[in-house]
C-alpha cells in the first residue's frame, strides 16, 4: 500500500512523458511479489517501488528505458521454472513464471487521480490492467469503467447499471476473467485508531505509516495530541474517553487499540468499543487488569457476549518477548496483520501450506 501511495504522490508532480510504470500482472508458480506490485521509473533515474526481491529490477529497467524512449507499452515474461535459470542471468530461485507490463505514463493518469481521491474518501477502486492482446492493442492501466473496447473475439461483460455499452467492465462474480486483463480491487489504506497519546504510541504510529496505514490518535490531553509529537499521524483528535469513539469513523475494517494507561479512561472506551464489529480491538495491560475492567463493565450492565470477548485482544500483541515501546509496537502490529489475514502468527517454517494463499 505504501508503495502505491508513493507512486501516486510522485506522479502528481511528474511532467508528461517522464515516467514509466512496470506492473506485475500475473504469476504462475512461486514469486517474491504478488500481482499488483509496481515499480515506477522516472526519466531522471529515480525508482519507486519494486516488482521482485531485487533480482528482476535491472532487466525491467532496461526495458523501461526503451518504453520511455519509444512510448510503446509491452509485456515481459520471466520464466524461472527450470533449475538452470541462472544460465540466463536472473537466478530468481522462485520457480515461477512472472509477467510484467511496462507502460509510459502521462503526467497524471486519470486512474491515478481517481485512486488518490478514493484513498482520501476511503473507498475501493477497481483497476483493469490490459497486458496482452492482438498487435496494436492498447496495453496499459485503466479504471475498470474506462477500459477501451474489447478485442475482436472477446465478448465485453457489462453488468447492469455499470459501464456504458462498448466498454469492458470487470467480469460478473463467478465468471472467468479475460486472460488479457488483470483486474485489481485497490482498497483504501488500512485504518488504525490509537486511543492514548503516550510516548509508547509514537513508534506504533511510525511503524503503521511504514505499512501505508491511515493512523488516528485520540487522547483527552491537548498537550499530548500535537503534530510535533506525532508528525506522521493522519488525524489528531482531542476528546474525552466517553466522547472519542462517537467522534470517529469506526467501521468494520477499523483496527483499534487502547493504550491510555489509565483505568478510568479504559473503562468508557471499552464500553463503547466492545459492541462495535471492529476488525480488531486491542487493550494494553496485564490480563488481570483486563478481567477487572470487564468485570466492572458487566456489573454496570454491559452484556458481554462471546463474540465481544473473541474480538478483544488483551493483553494486546504477539508474544515476541517485547520489552520496550518499539518492540511492543512491533508485537501489536504483527498481531493486527495476522488478524487481518486470518493467520496465527506462527513461524513460516511450521506452515504446511504455501506462503501466499
Amino acid at each position: 500500500m505504501k508503495e502505491l501511495q508513493q507512486i501516486l504522490s510522485v506522479l502528481k508532480s511528474t511532467p508528461a512523458g517522464n515516467a514509466v510504470l512496470a506492473t506485475l500482472v500475473k504469476v504462475e508458480g512461486s514469486s517474491y511479489r504478488r500481482p499488483g506490485a509496481r515499480l515506477l521509473l522516472l526519466a531522471d533515474g529515480r525508482r519507486i517501488g519494486s516488482i521482485s526481491g531485487g533480482c528482476l529490477e535491472d532487466d525491467v529497467i532496461t526495458h523501461a528505458r526503451e518504453v520511455l524512449a519509444n512510448g510503446t507499452a509491452k509485456t515481459i515474461t520471466y520464466d524461472t521454472t527450470t533449475e538452470n535459470d541462472l544460465v540466463w542471468g536472473v537466478g530468481l530461485g522462485c520457480h515461477g513464471v512472472v509477467h510484467v507490463l511496462i507502460e509510459k505514463l502521462p503526467s497524471s493518469p486519470r486512474w491515478a487521480d481517481v485512486l488518490r481521491e478514493n484513498f482520501r474518501r476511503r473507498v475501493a477502486t477497481e483497476l483493469a490492467i490490459v497486458w496482452r492482446g492482438p498487435e496494436g492493442a492498447p496495453l496499459g492501466t485503466y479504471l475498470a469503467s474506462d477500459l477501451p473496447p474489447a478485442p475482436i473475439g472477446v465478448e465485453p461483460a457489462v453488468p447492469a447499471g455499470s459501464s456504458p455499452p462498448g466498454r469492458r467492465a470487470p467480469p460478473p462474480a463467478g465468471d472467468e476473467p479475460d486472460p488479457t486483463v488483470f483486474h485489481q480491487t485497490v482498497p483504501p489504506p488500512q485504518a488504525l485508531v490509537i486511543f492514548g497519546a503516550g510516548d509508547d504510541a509514537q513508534p506504533l504510529v511510525r511503524f503503521a505509516k511504514e505499512l501505508g496505514w491511515q493512523v488516528t490518535i485520540a487522547d483527552p490531553r491537548p498537550a499530548f495530541v500535537t503534530p510535533e509529537r506525532f508528525p506522521d499521524a493522519d488525524i489528531l483528535v482531542v476528546a474525552q474517553p466517553d466522547e472519542a469513539p462517537a467522534r470517529l469513523a469506526l467501521g468494520a475494517d477499523t483496527l483499534a487499540v487502547i493504550m491510555t494507561h489509565h483505568y478510568r479512561h479504559d473503562l468508557p472506551l471499552l464500553r463503547a468499543l466492545l459492541p462495535r464489529p471492529l476488525a480488531y480491538l486491542g487493550l494494553l495491560g496485564p490480563k488481570k487488569r483486563t478481567e477487572k475492567i470487564l468485570s466492572d463493565l458487566v456489573a454496570d450492565g454491559l452484556v458481554l457476549t462471546p463474540a465481544m470477548r473473541a474480538r478483544l485482544h488483551a493483553p494486546v500483541g504477539l508474544d515476541l518477548g517485547a520489552d520496550n515501546p518499539g518492540e511492543v509496537a512491533l508485537a501489536i502490529l504483527a498481531e493486527m496483520k495476522a488478524s487481518l489475514t486470518g493467520r496465527d502468527g506462527r513461524p513460516l517454517r511450521e506452515r504446511a501450506l504455501p506462503i501466499h494463499g
